[in-house]
């Protein structure tokens, strides 16, 4: 970590009283020191990953972090603060604020301090070192980790009574959606939970920019396995015939302990989780804990994520390409030959069609993408090919978005199939990379051709023709239900379920399929602009932190981050929800009556150029904000009682007097 924090990055009285304070005081010595560009740019980045899960680990810290294309060099500004700010740990405010930020897109560098930090952070010396040094100098150095040697016990010797003792072992895997902090805070937590119960625990962190896997002796020496993932589990058969307990990253971070005990308690009973395929999937599951312990409809549903996650991309990127270049040359630019063959550099038209023509390329993946990781969010690795086949029969045979999720289903279920087929020991290293993507292939393209892509392809007209055909009451019925679905659980199943019909019709585009496609958008722009503007016009009803997090919300919400309100969903969940899906409703009912339509399927208020009617489209988005915003001021509102404690602006608690 050297030369990521120096003397004049170090403040060790931090003044500040809230989390954005303190991360505006912090970055404006980055911007000083040469190592930040735009400090409100900087800052904006630093509150949309902050709304996304609060930063505060247990022990009095806070790691606020982000990837920034304002960010020159990967930096680290230390604050130390008097009063303390609520970073969200269950455990209180922090003291001791570490500010991280990394260049954009550079995954090694942002790794590298996060997993080094986090690994120290859970050492009460060197905490404590921090928290009694008196010089900024000196501060930088032992973060740095110049006076390491006094601050780390030693591993050798803790190893070697560890052994002498005989102790329990334990392997682990953490992994999150992006592969960051999280990844490391699950790692260090368990860890620091298996020196407290004299456990060994070693640990394999799967991040974005790759991982380092165990040693297979460590793996085979082990006594059980802990599973603390948000994404798929890399090369599971390594662990094949331990108990295993899954679960999610959270629980890693929050109750390493009790993963732990449940480890020993399998262990002793002498659990085996049997483990097929070649990615290692459990038997009938996808390896998320819900998907491998859940019902069918759990499992169905991680499925059906497990594609859409890997669809948005290419989704978000072709069709911002398309509409842009809608924007740039017309609706006819669509018709253009080919740039290949004929491209004028000064001509507005030729860049108009190259933007489409790029973005048409990438919409021909959607598709396919969908159907592959379907098939793998199922059954791995060996599922991808037979994925990708069907979901490009699919728009051979035009079915379409609902042909992609049929065909990744049914390639998910015919690989599943053949793994549980016994082969001979000689043949199981050509299973996963030739026999079952041709087989599977063979099996998902019959069906796909002569069995069941006909139909779909009858069943994808039949919802085109109704939706060019919805007008009136159907119009508006339609935009309600998905107004509901878009704000309910902000980001969640539901929300995906809507946005994923949504950008569906974009792949073949009709007037039907645009109109949902601005209802769903206007929708999920509700509930945090509805936050956001809550926690301005009645500021008393909402905590400190809550208001922080409705400044962010602002942007969040202007920029289609449904997961702007989930902060506030979370605290109050009786209120907050039934407000914004009345909101979201209001909203999506209104956009489809007024026939507003969207190309683009994402980008919020930055791309109403290209929304049909977009003077009605941002008085839908606006008065479905009013009623969400009514609705949970008044609900918040009833539950003070004579006697209640409230909240004044500065967040202090003050009785009511009867």
């Amino acid at each position: 970590m050297s030369e990521l924090i120096t003397a004049d990055l170090v403040d060790l009285d931090l003044s500040a009283e809230t989390k954005s304070e303190a991360a505006r005081s912090l970055a404006r010595r980055m911007v000083a020191a040469g190592r930040v560009t735009d400090l409100d740019g900087f800052l904006a980045d630093v509150a949309a990953r902050e709304a996304m899960m609060p930063t505060g680990l247990d022990g009095g810290i806070g790691i606020p972090h982000c990837r920034s294309e304002h960010v020159t060099a990967p930096t680290l500004a230390f604050g130390r603060s008097t009063r303390g700010i609520d970073f969200g740990a269950a455990d209180g405010p922090a003291d001791l604020v570490f500010l991280i930020a990394a260049p954009a897109g550079a995954d090694d560098d942002h790794l590298t301090i996060l997993s080094a930090l986090a690994r120290r952070l859970m050492d009460p010396a060197f905490t404590d070192a921090l928290r009694a040094e008196g010089d900024p100098g000196s501060a930088a150095a032992l973060i740095r980790g110049d006076e390491v040697s006094a601050a780390v016990p030693d591993p050798e010797g803790a190893a070697a009574d560890a052994e002498a003792a005989k102790p329990f072992r334990i392997v682990a895997v953490t992994s999150c959606p992006t592969g960051i902090a999280h990844t490391y805070m699950a790692a260090e937590s368990l860890q620091a939970a298996a020196r407290t119960e004299g456990v060994v625990l070693d640990v394999e962190t799967q991040g974005s920019a790759g991982f380092e896997r165990l040693d297979p002796a460590v793996i085979a020496a082990a006594d059980a396995v802990i599973w603390a993932h948000d994404v798929d589990v890399r090369e599971k058969a390594r662990f094949a015939g331990k108990p295993v307990v899954d679960t999610g990253v959270k629980a890693g971070i929050n109750r390493p302990a009790e993963l732990i005990a449940e480890a020993r308690h399998k262990a002793g009973r002498g659990e085996i989780t049997e483990i097929s395929g070649d990615g290692g999937e459990p038997a009938g599951g996808t390896g998320g804990s819900a998907a491998a312990s859940g019902h069918f409809g759990v499992r169905l549903r991680t499925y059906l994520m497990s594609g859409v996650s890997y669809m948005v991309p290419f989704v978000a990127a072709g069709g911002l390409l398309i509409a842009l270049s809608f924007a740039i040359g017309g609706y006819e630019i669509a018709s253009a030959k080919s740039v290949a063959d004929h491209f004028v550099w000064g001509e507005t038209a030729s860049w108009a069609a190259l933007l489409n023509q790029i973005g048409t390329a990438a919409f021909g993946f959607l598709v396919p993408v969908l159907a592959g990781y379907i098939a793998y969010g199922m059954a791995d690795r060996p599922a991808l090919v037979p994925g990708f086949v069907g979901g490009a029969i699919a728009l051979t045979v035009d079915a379409g978005f609902l042909g992609g999720l049929v065909a990744g289903l049914l390639a998910g279920s015919v690989v599943m199939a053949i793994q549980r087929v016994k082969v001979h020991p000689t043949l199981r290293g050509i299973m996963p990379v030739l026999v079952i993507p041709l087989l599977a292939s063979i099996a998902v393209g019959f069906l796909m051709f002569i069995v069941v892509g006909k139909p779909i392809a009858s069943l994808q007209n039949a919802l085109t023709d109704w939706l060019n055909g919805l007008s009136g009451s159907n119009a508006v019925i339609l935009g309600i239900v998905l107004g509901l679905m878009m704000c309910f659980d902000m980001g969640g199943p539901l929300n995906k379920v809507a946005y994923a019909f949504a950008v569906g019709g974009l792949a073949d585009p009709t007037p039907g399929s645009l109109k949902v496609m601005a209802a769903v958008m206007a929708a999920g722009m509700v509930p945090p602009l509805a936050m956001a503007l809550a926690t301005t016009v009645r500021r008393g009803l909402f905590t400190r932190t809550e208001r922080e997090n409705g400044r962010a919300a602002w942007v969040l919400g202007a920029s289609f981050i449904t997961e702007g309100a989930i902060p506030f969903a979370a605290a109050d969940p009786l209120r907050v929800i039934p407000s914004v899906m009345a909101g979201g409703a209001v909203t999506g009912a209104l956009s489809m009556a007024f026939g507003c339509t969207l190309r683009a399927p994402h980008g919020g208020v930055f791309v109403v150029p290209l929304i049909g009617e977009p003077l009605l489209y941002l008085l839908a988005v606006a008065v479905g904000t009013a009623v969400s915003t009514a609705l949970v001021v008044v609900l918040k509102g009833m539950r003070r009682s004579p006697d209640a404690s409230v909240r004044t602006d500065d967040g202090a608690e003050v009785a009511v007097a009867a």
